[in-house]
């Protein structure tokens, strides 16, 4: 198994559902009306999209999103397609109890970025969607209750060191209001190899005033995705 991996250059534009978010984070009612959500690395996803559309108060950032917004918006459709593909060559590897079947992954993500493209169009001259990126983002201190980050931390291992990771987290708590939580979602390198550095990350979360969860994701479509990382400040 670790001799397979997603192939992926970069950093990719992910386009998944308000849906997925809720099945990979385990997310509750409770979770998302307590205060403001925040979408860290959002990308092309319709979760925020949504969560406003259910009347959640949502944020989305990613440093997409400071211009151009409609040239990667056809890049993300593009790049639909160039996952679809790598994924086609590695099916037998992945878990298809949610999707189904690779079509109604592609068609999924299709969608997502459908009404996330319509939503950031609506939302020009709001703050719905800010140009932002880890480790430092634009918000204040104490200014979410619930953050969000899916598909970047640790899947990009490889290409972000673990300083970067410390850093990445500890901005996550900044902005994260004491009673809050954060849920960073998988806990795995695009080699589906466990981040190496977690249990150094725990304690440093820990010694920072936070509380580290390894809690069951109800979306384990990548291999050995089973896991996703709360923490309760």
């Amino acid at each position: 198994m670790s001799k397979q991996r997603y192939e992926q250059i970069g950093v990719a534009m992910t386009c998944r559902s308000y849906e997925e978010y809720i099945q990979m984070f385990d997310l509750q009612e409770s979770d998302l009306s307590r205060g403001m959500v925040l979408d860290i690395a959002a990308g092309g996803s319709s979760f925020t999209a949504d969560a406003i559309g259910r009347g959640y108060e949502a944020i989305a950032v990613d440093p997409r999103y400071g211009s151009g917004i409609q040239a990667w918006v056809q890049e993300a459709a593009e790049e639909i397609e160039t996952s679809t593909a790598k994924l086609a060559k590695l099916e037998e590897h992945f878990d298809w109890s949610y999707y189904g079947s690779l079509d109604n992954h592609r068609n999924g993500r299709r969608a997502s970025l459908e009404r996330f493209s319509a939503h950031i169009n609506e939302s020009v001259g709001t703050s719905r969607y800010v140009d932002g990126r880890l480790p430092d983002l634009p918000f204040q201190d104490d200014q979410f209750s619930l953050v969000l980050c899916s598909h970047f931390m640790f899947l990009y291992a490889n290409q972000f060191g673990h300083e970067f990771h410390i850093n990445s987290v500890l901005e996550m708590m900044r902005i994260c209001r004491p009673g809050g939580q954060i849920r960073i979602y998988p806990l795995i390198s695009l080699s589906w190899e466990p981040y190496s550095e977690l249990e150094h990350l725990m304690e440093t979360i820990t010694a920072n005033g936070g509380t580290p969860e390894l809690l069951s994701s109800n979306l384990p479509f990548i291999p050995g995705s089973e896991q996703y990382l709360r923490i309760l400040l």
